[in-house]
């Protein structure tokens, strides 16, 4: 098979490849690069073209957007829900702090109160 024998190809990547090329061309890239370009992001999404041997018609793995976003929403809120799932309160240590100071109905810091 000679070089830029497009035959190991599928009909859907010959597709893809010219759909890319003629996006290349309205974008002002010349025929010939174009077309190298195409044939480039063919191979690099797909792996080349079609092989011999079990399990290597398989579809392509790609998600749909929406499935993609739903993924994200979910793993989202499973990681709000298990930031706060140990929290019952305010930690003893911050209650400590928060009562050493204050002053009692004599005027008094407890501290002061104690001794």
């Amino acid at each position: 098979m000679p070089r830029g024998d497009k035959s190991a190809y599928t009909n859907r990547q010959k597709r893809k490849a010219e759909h890319i090329e003629e996006g290349y061309e309205k974008r002002g890239v010349s025929g010939g690069e174009a077309g190298r370009r195409a044939w480039a992001t063919v191979n690099k999404e797909e792996g080349g073209g079609k092989k011999s041997g079990s399990g290597r018609g398989k579809k392509s793995t790609k998600r749909s957007k929406s499935s993609r976003s739903a993924a994200a929403k979910k793993g989202a809120a499973r990681r709000r829900s298990k930031s706060t799932a140990g929290r019952k309160g305010p930690s003893t240590r911050s209650r400590k702090s928060a009562t050493r100071g204050r002053k009692s109905a004599s005027g008094r810091s407890r501290k002061s109160a104690k001794r």
